[in-house]
């Protein structure tokens, strides 16, 4: 890490941000988000609900005393309880059972000690029949019309509207959290009990409908108003789990996208981008104009240029440039600045004294995919290199840089196979064809005759590196069945988890889309009082407000974090339905797609992204020693202003990084090859407050950064790409070529302003064949544009 070190000290930038993407953080840190801070008093009403229940049935108030018989004799007296129709009783019984899954804590000695015993007491009530009976007590709660009359009489909802129904929904969560993780300790029993927990989950419960898809109906009555006591927060942390837990995630996903692409004869994807995005390093953030200014002026005192320079406002894309702060001026300081700040040693052969001496400089050349090996003994010029995403072994001659400094040098080869689809190929030789020959041949992509020897070598390259994707066999299947309805029907479709919910979300996917977005929009942290249309804090306020700044303190960071949280659930949906459903047929994925853009996702997650994403990455709104399991088990420390204050020692919040890249790979797939959205991008004023994105020091986040503006450099201008240089090659050096695509010039068709309207009409079209066809249930677009008109 020597380098690092240096780097940053020569940089002043922060260190790389050591954050794992995952599909969820560790299994403590997501029980422990599940409740609120305010919640803590309801932890002993629990153990108090155990132990007077315990009394009742004659037992002793332990637990984990208990011999097995016992256990068993107590949790069918538990579930006897929980079906009896007095409230309190019934509530009592729920409350007890909540103690049990949460590892009867009171009977634990260490934070290592509860989880173990969560685990075991959880896979007992399932296998007791547990989830199945709270499955239908949250029906009876949904349905309680009365305590939705009490909360809309009220002036404001607070945590005791929704007393009850959050502890069945705390007891549900538990269930498929726990169920979600595996642990080294399972028993093939409870390998099978998870197995058939996942398949339960992607079926109707008790021949109703799925869980899902009655969460996101409680989601809908939220933001309807119809409920303001439902607690938003616990609904989408379980549906998030659910979704989870019944398709499956990243492994499940990759493992789906390898047996689709078998069944449909395609050669296996040659790599998957988070995995290829762990081993990249961040790229070095572009500096802001006022750190430009600044070390101008401190060099101008201690060092005078040999020749002066200005910074000048570029009078093209002012819109961008004054957000960005970055112009062609502030580029090349800033690369006299590096030359000039580096330690010298005595000049090696290789290097000219003065960087400004006008000298001219070897630049190697591009290296193919795969070449690094071969060429790894050339090592560009420092100068070169963006990103440092990969180190020079030591001990490599380096002309007379530090050794320090050798190691940053990139190693000459990209990290990912250049890609092309078919299509590309077919316009490539519709225009060679044209411009040699004189005519085109359609749907011929053999025939060379005419063409000279070094297009025959690029079509070779080009075929090479030739790659089908899932959703172009599966729109040549529809568009083969669209002109052929009677020779090519439609095959029995498989039941898969995903198929099975996209079929019971189909008839209120707007909803559904529309109601997510709202609760999104609430808790941005951009979001203004004003704007927000539903209350999202029913579940976190205490019913009494504080009277003390430690209590206020307290609740502040209560209120961030819950905030945080539902931002998290919320992309983690989005996120794993758009990518299963691109999986199971590409229109299913299109639809949803379509439904966010109606519901403007695109403008709301600009607007998530347009704020110091550095402070919501680094924010400390967690307070550990008031976390469960923290807060019940052990001595417990006295709660000042200061411990609030200290939060993690980590440099990031893991929920917020979580959330952000998740945002940014859904932006990432409502807009690829879409050109009337990428216009959205541009006509949003996107690329400032994504090039702000590309100061959070992690390669993953980057790279989807980077991706988004990539997309949209063809149609910023040439003044905008020549003052952005540093980005435009941190762009080459981290994001997948593709061979035919002109994204750093904008010369194709694709760049000139079309009405690109056109292109959604088209999509529209064919998703509302596939529906009739498929489901007999077409979605018009009258329809969708309703549903957007009330969203707005």
């Amino acid at each position: 890490m020597e380098i690092d070190n240096y780097c940053f000290q020569q940089s002043g930038d922060s260190p790389d941000l050591e954050f794992v993407y995952d599909d969820a953080d560790s299994h403590e840190n997501e029980i422990a988000e599940l409740y609120t801070y305010t919640e803590e008093a309801e932890f002993f009403l629990n153990k108090k609900a155990f132990e007077d229940t315990m009394k009742e049935y004659g037992f002793e108030p332990k637990w984990h005393t208990l011999d097995e018989t016992t256990r068993q004799d107590v949790t069918l007296r538990l579930m006897d309880g929980v079906e009896v129709s007095p409230r309190a009783a019934r509530m009592q019984a729920v409350r007890s059972i909540l103690y049990i899954m949460q590892g009867a804590f009171g009977e634990c000695t260490t934070l290592e000690e509860q989880p173990h015993r969560a685990r075991q007491n959880v896979f007992l009530l399932y296998r007791h029949g547990f989830f199945h009976v709270f499955l239908q007590l949250l029906n009876m709660e949904i349905e309680n019309s009365s305590a939705a009359t009490s909360a809309l009489r009220k002036p404001a909802v607070s945590l005791g509207d929704s007393t009850d129904l959050r502890a069945i929904l705390s007891v549900l969560y538990i269930f498929v959290e726990v169920m979600r993780v595996s642990a080294e300790t399972d028993t093939d029993d409870m390998k099978r009990d998870r197995a058939n927990f996942a398949s339960e989950l992607a079926l109707p419960m008790l021949g109703e409908e799925l869980l899902a898809v009655t969460l996101f109906q409680m989601i809908i009555k939220f933001c309807s108003g119809a409920t303001p006591h439902f607690p938003i927060k616990k609904v989408l942390l379980l549906l998030w789990k659910t979704i989870l837990v019944s398709l499956g995630g990243t492994p499940q996903l990759r493992a789906l996208k390898a047996q689709y692409r078998e069944a449909h004869q395609l050669p296996p994807a040659p790599e998957d981008t988070v995995e290829v995005a762990r081993t990249m390093r961040a790229s070095s953030p572009p500096s802001s104009a006022a750190d430009l200014i600044e070390a101008q002026q401190q060099r101008k005192t201690s060092r005078p240029f040999k020749r002066q320079q200005s910074l000048v406002k570029q009078s093209s894309m002012d819109d961008f440039q004054d957000l960005d702060g970055d112009s062609g001026a502030d580029e090349e300081l800033r690369d006299m600045e590096e030359r000039q700040s580096m330690p010298m040693e005595p000049q090696g052969p290789g290097l000219p004294e003065d960087p400004e001496s006008g000298e001219p400089t070897m630049r190697p050349a591009t290296p193919a995919p795969g070449d690094t090996e071969r060429q790894s003994g050339q090592r560009p010029h420092l100068q070169s290199t963006v990103s440092g995403s990969n180190e020079q072994p030591p001990g490599e001659d380096t002309g007379g840089f530090p050794s320090v400094l050798s190691q940053a040098s990139a190693a000459l080869g990209l990290p990912w196979v250049p890609k092309v689809r078919p299509k590309d190929i077919k316009e490539f030789l519709d225009a060679t064809r044209l411009k040699f020959v004189g005519y085109q041949l359609p749907d011929d992509q053999t025939s060379l005759a005419g063409l000279p020897e070094p297009i025959h070598e690029g079509l070779r390259v080009l075929k090479q590196h030739m790659y089908t994707s899932l959703a172009e066999v599966q729109m040549k299947k529809e568009e083969d069945i669209a002109k052929h309805p009677l020779s090519m029907k439609e095959h029995e479709i498989p039941l898969t988890p995903t198929e099975i919910l996209y079929q019971a979300m189909l008839p209120s996917m707007p909803q559904y889309m529309i109601a997510l977005l709202k609760i999104l929009l609430a808790a941005a942290p951009t979001s203004k009082a004003k704007t927000e249309s539903v209350n999202i804090m029913s579940d976190v306020l205490p019913e009494e407000m504080p009277v003390t700044v430690l209590q206020s303190m307290k609740l502040g960071i209560d209120v961030n974090r819950h905030k945080e949280i539902i931002i998290k659930a919320i992309s983690a949906i989005l996120l794993l339905l758009l990518k299963h459903l691109k999986i199971n047929h590409v229109l299913q994925f299109e639809y949803m797609g379509q439904q966010l853009m109606f519901a403007n996702c695109i403008p709301l997650v600009l607007k998530f992204f347009n704020q110091n994403i550095n402070s919501y990455i680094a924010a400390k709104n967690t307070v550990s020693v008031i976390d469960f399991a923290a807060c019940v088990i052990g001595e417990q420390p006295e709660l000042t202003a200061e411990t609030l204050e200290i939060g993690e020692q980590q440099p990031y919040c893991w929920r917020n990084m979580f959330s952000c890249i998740n945002l940014l790979r859904v932006l990432n797939k409502l807009t690829k090859w879409k050109h009337s959205r990428i216009m959205m991008l541009v006509v949003f004023k996107s690329a400032p407050i994504l090039k702000r994105a590309l100061k959070v020091r992690h390669a993953t986040l980057q790279l989807y950064v980077l991706k988004l503006l990539k997309m949209q450099t063809k149609y910023l201008g040439r003044q905008w790409r020549k003052s952005n240089m540093k980005t435009m090659s941190a762009i080459y050096q981290k994001v997948r070529h593709r061979l035919n695509d002109d994204w750093a010039y904008g010369n194709d068709l694709d760049a000139r302003p079309w009405d690109f309207q056109a292109e959604e009409f088209s999509l529209q079209a064919n998703i509302n064949n596939f529906h009739t066809r498929r489901y007999d249930k077409p979605s018009s677009a009258s329809s969708t544009q309703q549903q957007q008109q009330q969203q707005d």
